[in-house]
Parts: structure tokens; sequence; C-alpha cells
């Protein structure tokens, strides 16, 4: 006859099967250890055992067991672990992530293209600020969305700042009530969740740098038009 799992100190019993991981007894192999990783993870979100052994559906005693060292995680376990303190099981291993090229070269990622927008990546991914070259195209040539307003009319609110500076052409900038026309080597930062739209002014367009703060957002849900075209909320420059 096969015995349930024994409790565990304090009465509380641990989880079986493969995610309770090998016990370091007396003479085990060593393996890698994330107990470090582990406790640091747990001090830097302010939790206490008992809290952040909630949040990993763990016993308290077992999850102390993983930051003495004196239990390995298996893999199942340490993706738990890795959601729970919101990490990668990379940084729970340990493992220094590469160091990223500053140089983004001119022959680098090619142009993308959202309704007649183009983009080029300025800089590095991963990053807390995202920049961009953007050629606006002139208003009377930029394609409509399906309710009949060109992109150059939708007004846009969300989180973050933004930075931008005129390449080259004329640009029209609305924030709030506000409107500005900006020339060559002009530049405007402002919050983001300023109602804000903008547009060239001049017959060949207008071309820009832009930068902004929202770390998640990828090239494509910058453009125009990529994902929520339409939208007073889409991300864009």
């Amino acid at each position: 006859m096969t015995s349930g799992p024994a409790p565990g100190p304090e009465g509380s019993h641990e989880p079986v099967g493969p995610d309770l991981g090998p016990d370091l007894g007396a003479g085990a192999e060593e393996l890698p250890s994330v107990a470090p990783q582990l406790r640091e993870l747990r001090r830097r979100a302010g939790l206490t055992l008992e809290a952040a052994a909630a949040r990993a559906r763990l016993s308290p005693a077992h999850l102390s067991r993983l930051e003495t060292g004196r239990r390995q995680p298996s893999l199942p376990l340490l993706l738990g672990l890795a959601r729970t303190y919101g990490t990668t099981v990379s940084e729970l291993l340990g493992e220094t992530p590469a160091v990223a090229d500053p140089i983004v070269r001119a022959g680098g990622p090619g142009a993308r293209e959202a309704d007649g927008w183009t983009y080029w990546q300025a800089g590095g991914s991963g990053r807390g600020m995202q920049a961009l070259r953007v050629h606006v195209p002139p208003a009377d040539s930029v394609r409509g969305d399906p309710r009949g307003r060109s992109q150059g009319e939708l007004v846009r609110v969300h989180p973050g700042e933004e930075w931008l500076y005129v390449l080259k052409g004329r640009l029209r900038l609305h924030l709030a009530e506000a409107e500005y026309l900006l020339e060559p080597g002009d530049s405007a930062h402002f919050d983001s969740l300023t109602p804000h739209r903008i547009g060239a002014a001049a017959p060949g367009g207008a071309d820009l740098l832009f930068v902004h703060t929202l770390l998640q957002s990828s090239l494509a849900g910058l453009c125009l038009g990529g994902g929520g075209a339409g939208s007073a909320t889409a991300h864009h420059p």
C-alpha cells in the first residue's frame, strides 16, 4: 500500500509529483541553486514568506526550503515562481542577459508602412524609450479609415510621454485645444494623456524623429492603423 504525502513542518502538506523537486540531503549531487534569487525577488516584492507561498500555491515550509537551497524546483515550479514574482526563468537561474547593442545602423531594420505613414526603427528594442524615424505623408494622400477619416484626423490619448523633432517639411500638431505649426528644427515634448493628433502641413509631407516611453508597445503597435486604427487610444507617433 502506498502512503500519502507526509506533512511538512507546522503540519502543512507540500506539493507532490515532479513539482516537488529534488531534496538536497547529505551527499546529494550539487545543482545550480536559485535560492539567492528567490530570496531577493521576494524581498524586492515586499512579501513575507507566507504571502509569497500563498501566491505561488506552496506551503511556507516548501518555499523556505527553496530559499535556503535545501530543495531545487522543477521546471514547472520555476515557471510558476517566475509568474509569481513577475520575472523570467532566466533571472531565477541567475543568467546574465546579453548586452544590447547600443548602435542602430542605417542599414538596419527596414521600413514599415501603415496607411501611408512610414516608420524606421531608430532605437534598440526592450528599452524604456522607443525611438522611430517617421515620414508623415501629405494629408490628401493618406488613405482614410473605414469611417472616412484620415490618420491625421484621429485624436489619441494614452499613457506615457512623447518627443518629436521635425527633420523636413512642416508638421501640424494639435494638443488639446491648441494647434502648433512646426518647421524643420522645431521639436515638441508632451504628456501623451493630452489629446493629440499629428499631420503634415506641407505638399511633400514631413519627416520627423519620434521618441515615446511605452516600453510594451511593438513597432507594429506604434504604427497608425496597426491593430487599432481609428481608435482614440491607439498608440502612435
